[in-house]
């Protein structure tokens, strides 16, 4: 049998491609933020993850330019050698006081920063407790555990009843990590948090939220997911990235000092990788002082989300609710979802289309995403489209 059998076999992709549908690896030739290029046309962007607009940001582009003219294009080493800058310092403590947390530690992506906590402080005998619709980086991360002997034990998505049956499964003197993504990638739903926590200290649980989809979008002054439940002092460790909001490239995690100290000098995804660039690095130093400056902008992306979400409601379409920057629609089928997907960029309108096994049978969607930069005609013209094309289709 050949390794490369499987691959020689796969065909899914040259099909939908034959079609004309295929939806990925879309290059962008120029991008202004609710607006870019693709194949020579202007595209109103509404796939994006870049919530608060800073990728364009005058100041956050100056910031990193800089950063190169200053430092180079590399740090050339991993954070625990020789790739430690004055910058990265600089973010860990300014994060750190932006979470209220005793300390934070910088990872170079975000999908490496699960998999620096999880299989780190989770070992032999140990428990990780994860919701079923977390982060692929969480899946990784719980999977990179269970290997080292860890217990892995999974619930139903944002199911408190149910994350109470799997607690009882695992003895209540045993160490065990709950993890959940705080705004949930797929469907945009906000985690149980309140519940979530109560059910951690019933059960000598500490807590990992991954507020990715979070920091920027909900929360006082899009602090994410503790805040927007006021238990900031109740949550162990918060984990993010740069990727989204603070419109660079990264993670970090939250937490107290000697845990993050720990992982500092144990977590194999970060002695062993390069660290984040000092480009990236200033990138996200300047988002996160419009952040704070500028906190306006959260209240405005959650404005231009619920105008779309609304509109598409009302439209007719099977919108899953929500208060983030994230609007799915529900399309129920893998052909339609890649037919829909290429009548609405014909139309000049970008989104993501998720299939399955991605999501389940019955909910494939086109999942839109918002930034507060979007302008009442783009998004306007975004619900015309859908609606457009909807009845097209024969969704609504």
């Amino acid at each position: 049998m050949d390794l490369f059998k499987k691959c020689y076999e796969f065909t899914r992709a040259d099909d939908i491609k034959a079609m004309g549908y295929y939806p990925y690896f879309r290059a962008i030739e120029e991008n202004e933020g609710p607006v870019v290029s693709i194949e020579g046309r202007k595209i109103i962007m509404a796939g994006s993850n870049n919530y608060l607009g800073l990728t364009a940001h005058p100041k956050v582009k100056e910031s990193a330019i800089k950063a190169i003219e200053k430092y180079g294009t590399g740090c050339s080493g991993s954070r625990y050698l020789t790739g430690t800058i004055d910058l990265h310092v600089e973010l860990e403590e300014r994060l750190a006081k932006f979470f209220k947390s005793e300390a934070v530690l910088l990872f170079s992506t975000g999908y490496q920063t699960a998999q620096g906590i999880i299989p780190t402080l989770v070992g032999r005998g140990e428990y990780v407790i994860s919701d079923k619709d977390n982060h692929a980086c969480i899946v990784a991360g719980n999977l990179m555990a269970r290997g080292a002997t860890a217990e892995l034990l999974r619930y139903k998505h944002n199911d408190m009843n149910d994350l109470e049956r799997v607690l009882n499964k695992a003895p209540k003197d045993a160490a065990k990590l709950i993890v959940s993504d705080g705004v949930f990638s797929t469907g945009g739903e906000i985690v149980d948090l309140p519940r979530l926590v109560e059910l951690a200290k019933l059960n000598n649980a500490r807590i990992l939220i991954d507020d990715a989809h979070s920091v920027g979008v909900i929360g006082k002054g899009g602090r994410g997911t503790a805040s927007e439940f006021g238990l900031e002092s109740e949550v162990d460790l918060t984990m993010g990235t740069f990727s989204k909001t603070f419109g660079s490239l990264g993670g970090f995690v939250s937490g107290e000092a000697k845990v993050i100290d720990y992982l500092k000098h144990h977590a194999a995804a970060l002695i062993f990788s390069a660290s984040p660039t000092p480009s990236s690095v200033a990138a996200a130093l300047a988002a996160l002082d419009v952040l704070e400056a500028e906190p306006e902008r959260v209240t405005q992306l959650y404005k231009n989300a619920n105008m779309v979400r609304v509109g598409l409601k009302e439209a007719g379409f099977n919108v899953i609710d929500g208060r983030t920057g994230i609007v799915p629609v529900i399309v129920g089928d893998d052909l339609k979802a890649f037919q829909m997907w290429r009548r609405l960029f014909d139309e000049g309108v970008f989104v993501n289309v998720f299939i399955s096994p991605g999501v389940p049978p019955g909910r494939q969607m086109m999942r839109t995403s918002y930034m507060a930069t979007h302008e009442k005609e783009q998004l306007q013209a975004i619900i015309d489209n859908f609606t457009k094309v909807g009845k097209e289709f024969n969704l609504i």
